[in-house]
């Protein structure tokens, strides 16, 4: 894994475009610590740029930007193919290259010059973002891997046009000029992230997964920017796919095995060492069981803890490790250490990003780094398996909503709402309020009033964008959310029951926005290679062929990962009710973050802010009256950010 960065400078206006891209690179140093280099053609206005973290083959023969032994290609690539010695003996047996080592990036060269990079795309499985020149057709083509693993930013900047795996390269180029875009300050309110194709800044964009972009000197000169083009549809996928597997709930589960288990001998391939994050939970164990299985030593998994009992999960991880024999590190973390994170967090996440648990996530994976270079980890496991309790909560919502007219539940809604805040929470805090203990803990009177607003929406999708919602952008952001900016709504698939709908849009928005940018950016930030075995794209089609009621069976969510793990672990050891990997970030802006707090809480003239109304929320949340961290950090990770980059 590595960081690439470059420019086609369509005019040839720039005089240094090596020392510009270099410059480029520099910024994402963390990204690769191991080697830097680029490419230029001057008569062409293009330059590549590569920060190397050496994986697979770490002699000068894997070094990047790499030129095809045809001399037609040069890449620049961020990831790793997985099935490259598979591919490799395809291509001896056709092609008969001649090889100057034994990097995946000369693999997929070669595949390239022997298949074409559209039929070549087809057989590679992995993670991928790949900046590759055409020297015949004077042609540099931008591609994203299919679930959206690596990030890739691109626009035009100065002038020209630039990419980048961090928007932090950008500000290297003259005369800049990035300026925020308003309108993706409601969604980021909403989300907690920038959704794609969008990114902070006005005219540059995120790279969609499984899309590919073509630019010529010609566009680059017109400064014309091409529609990205899908190569690979995750939403064809779940459409095409939905209920198609035929096999019985244990046919179900040795599947899942089989093609889990190849991905995972497939990620464990490097050439340095190798180990796995470990929370206890069904996802990881799963993964590291795998591992295990198939490893001839001991494999090294990796868990954090906290002094804190609600946010602690390392003695689940050191339970399920002692019985799968790994070599197991853990690391008890101080709320010290943890909030020390917290200044980093705006240079490391490169644009605002509001997922709390960045600050465990980036922890674990510091200490993660000081004993391997590559890290597998469970993520996806909810989203292809409905594992998310809002999943079967939501579902049950929809249907016990279906039959109440538009007009009633709207009423109620509209009612609801006009309640203030402080009489919920201190209806809510009431001894006999009518609801479980664990159900008081999770209910604030922020929450009401989110299923205030799900009540008067009268479409699924509008009723997934204010479950995922930390709080309505209208109440917080001055700019009107652009509701036809949503993909939320563009790309609802066309799959049922509910509960698989709501599972596909995050496995296209939530997943590679969210989940993993967040992994990305932290393991990245200390030179740690990341790798997602659920997310192979067999792995993913087969998931979503299945009944949604194999996922939830007898009671329990991800039943055919559940089954296949207890093959491998007791189910004691792991059947305890679903843990957010997070931090009280609630009690810390109460007690020792509250001068942090307090500095970055915007003035009252800010542009982007409804400042009175974040204020108040601050009130609130220092009376006790709620819990507004969440809606608060989003604030705060945008002020933090913008005060970072200094943005206009």
């Amino acid at each position: 894994m590595c960081g690439i960065s470059g420019l086609l400078d369509g005019k040839r206006r720039l005089k240094h475009i090596d020392e510009l891209a270099k410059a480029m690179a520099l910024r994402m140093q963390h990204r690769g610590p191991d080697g830097a280099d680029e490419w230029v053609d001057h008569a062409a206005g293009v330059a590549l740029a590569h920060r190397r973290l050496a994986i697979v083959d770490l002699s000068a023969a894997g070094k990047q930007p790499m030129a095809s032994s045809c001399g037609r290609y040069v890449v620049s690539y961020n990831g790793e193919i997985y099935n490259h010695a598979e591919l490799r003996a395809e291509l001896d047996a056709v092609a008969s290259p001649q090889w100057r080592g034994h990097s995946d990036t000369e693999v997929m060269l070669n595949a390239f010059s022997t298949w074409g990079v559209t039929n070549s795309l087809a057989k590679m499985t992995g993670m991928w973002a790949i900046a590759l020149w055409d020297k015949k057709e004077h042609t540099l083509t931008l591609i994203r891997d299919r679930m959206g693993e690596k990030p890739l930013y691109y626009g035009y900047v100065g002038g020209v046009f630039a990419f980048a795996s961090e928007l932090k390269c950008l500000h290297a180029i003259p005369n800049a000029d990035l300026r925020i875009h308003a309108e993706a300050v409601p969604l980021f309110c909403r989300t907690s992230y920038i959704p794609a194709p969008l990114s902070i800044y006005q005219n540059i964009f995120k790279l969609s997964p499984g899309s590919s972009l073509t630019l010529s000197c010609a566009d680059a000169a017109a400064g014309h920017l091409p529609e990205p083009q899908v190569y690979w549809s995750f939403r064809q996928v779940a459409e095409h796919g939905q209920g198609s597997f035929k096999g019985s709930p244990e046919d179900a589960v040795n599947e899942l095995e089989r093609l889990l288990q190849r991905s995972i001998a497939r990620q464990m391939m490097a050439d340095v060492p190798v180990g796995a994050f470990l929370s206890g939970g069904v996802d990881s164990s799963a993964v590291v069981a795998l591992m295990q299985a198939q490893s001839p030593g001991k494999v090294k998994s990796f868990s954090i803890g906290f002094s804190e009992k609600a946010y602690d999960e390392a003695p689940y991880a050191r339970a399920v490790a002692a019985h799968l024999g790994t070599a197991h590190t853990e690391l008890y973390v101080s709320p010290e250490e943890a909030m020390a994170v917290i200044p980093r967090l705006a240079h490391i996440y490169d644009e605002p990003f509001a997922d709390s648990s960045q600050i465990p996530t980036f922890l674990v994976s510091q200490m993660t780094r000081a004993h391997v270079t590559v890290s597998l980890s469970g993520d996806a496991g909810d989203e292809l398996f409905n594992g998310y309790t809002r999943y079967a909560y939501s579902a049950k919502l929809m249907q016990r909503m279906r039959p109440l007219p538009l007009t009633a539940r709207q009423t109620l809604g509209r009612l609801m709402q006009a309640i203030p805040d402080g009489l919920w929470s201190s209806a809510l805090a009431l001894p006999h309020f009518l609801a479980p203990a664990t159900v008081k803990r999770l209910l604030t009177a922020n929450k009401v009033k989110q299923f205030a607003a799900m009540l008067r929406d009268s479409d699924p999708a509008g009723l997934y964008a204010r479950f995922i919602s930390n709080s309505d952008p209208l109440s917080l952001a001055r700019c009107p959310e652009p509701m036809s900016l949503i993909r939320h709504y563009e790309q609802w698939p066309k799959v049922s029951p509910y509960v698989e709908q709501i599972a596909a849009l995050d496995a296209l928005t939530y997943l590679p926005d969210d989940i993993l940018c967040k992994v990305d950016r932290a393991a990245m930030a200390v030179s740690l290679e990341t790798r997602v075995p659920m997310l192979d794209h067999e792995l993913v089609a087969f998931a979503f062929s299945l009944p949604a009621h194999y996922k939830w069976r007898e009671g329990q969510s991800k039943w055919p990962l559940r089954s296949l793990l207890y093959r491998h672990v007791p189910r004691a050891l792991i059947e305890r009710p679903k843990q957010g990997f997070g931090v009280p970030l609630g009690d810390w802006f109460k007690g020792p973050l509250r001068d942090w707090v307090e500095s970055l809480l915007p003035a009252s003239d800010s542009p982007y802010w409804h400042s009175t109304k974040v204020r108040q929320l601050w009130q609130e949340h220092l009376d006790s009256k709620d819990n507004h961290a969440y809606r608060l950090w989003n604030v705060l990770m945008f002020e933090a950010w913008q005060r970072e980059y200094s943005a206009s």
